[in-house]
């Protein structure tokens, strides 16, 4: 789709356009698309929150209405490499807090367990994807997740096409050892990827190239958007691949300054967010697609949002309200 066609779908999204249903779905699926259930929120959302007062601020997202979590990393069986390139990201965020915050893995689950929270997901990163599942297997059973899902691809290995295709083989590998220890892997999108290289859309490659067997996905609807693409088309096109959706509203279609392909890129777009239905991206359209094309899991991320508040409570009382 042309970038002019994507812009001129994207206003009739938010003038209130119908989405024509497939034919091959069932009436409970359809009935389930009026309705999320057990809507979730990406702990990156509250980072420095969370820094100052952990168990207080899990409190505070059960007490809105969230019932699932979702994590990021790095943790403390991460790889040394992860967590020496987020002390590099870190000055950038103004925090450094992430995975349990200097807890023990019983300890966190602990407090989601007493805020009847769920973890069915979590983010890590690629090194540790590659050299230590067993880690991971081992923290799924303490904490819950079904899903460890890589949130971005580091620069260095995503260059050029071929780049592009070891990560697709890399992928394949990453899901089977993630299905030996009871898990699942997915990816999750970034802005990069999503224009052609050589005639070819990176992310095309990845998944046409992966078994859908081991290899999930996670649908970031702002940086898609961002990234020049459209989650409806991607969202049909890769039905069942998609298992989680990172909703976020825009207060403006804007593009990426560049690719999307560095976090200065990303933060710089973090002002365009805005609360679950306040902005112009017809959300409602997006997740019933969604829901009817297999997204189980729908997490509010609003990255180191202001008055978390206001502005979460606000996303959840839209979403629930769907």
């Amino acid at each position: 789709m042309e970038r002019s066609d994507f812009l001129k779908s994207m206003v009739l999204f938010t003038a209130g356009g119908i989405l024509i249903p497939e034919l091959t779905y069932t009436q409970v699926n359809k009935l389930n698309a009026k309705k999320l259930k057990n809507i979730g929120v990406q702990l990156f959302s509250v980072p420095a929150y969370l820094d100052k007062d952990f168990e207080g601020t899990i409190a505070s997202l059960a007490k809105m209405g969230y019932r699932e979590i979702e994590l990021y990393g790095p943790y403390p069986y991460s790889q040394q490499s992860a967590k020496d390139r987020w002390k590099t990201i870190t000055p950038m965020l103004g925090f450094n807090g992430s995975g349990y915050f200097g807890k023990k893995e019983s300890e966190v689950k602990a407090i989601f367990d007493n805020n009847g929270l769920k973890v069915p997901a979590m983010h890590t990163d690629l090194d540790t994807l590659e050299k230590d599942m067993q880690s991971l297997g081992k923290a799924a059973k303490v904490i819950g997740f079904d899903y460890v899902i890589l949130p971005a691809i580091p620069e260095e290995r995503r260059k050029t096409l071929d780049d592009y295709k070891k990560i697709a083989e890399t992928f394949n590998v990453i899901g089977a050892a993630a299905r030996r220890e009871g898990i699942k892997f997915a990816y999750h999108n970034h802005g990069y990827g999503l224009s052609a290289i050589e005639g070819q859309v990176p992310l095309d490659l990845i998944l046409d190239n992966t078994d859908p067997e081991l290899v999930f996905l996670e649908m970031d609807l702002f940086w898609t958007i961002s990234g020049r693409a459209d989650p409806v088309q991607y969202l049909k096109k890769y039905t069942g691949r998609y298992r989680s959706m990172h909703l976020k509203d825009m207060k403006e279609i804007k593009s990426f300054s560049g690719d999307g392909g560095n976090p200065s890129q990303w933060i710089e777009l973090f002002p365009n967010m805005t609360s679950c239905g306040s902005g112009v991206v017809d959300l409602k359209s997006m997740i019933s697609t969604a829901l009817k094309k297999g997204v189980k899991h729908f997490f509010v991320e609003q990255d180191m949002v202001q008055n978390p508040s206001v502005a979460l409570k606000s996303s959840f009382d839209y979403l629930s309200s769907l």
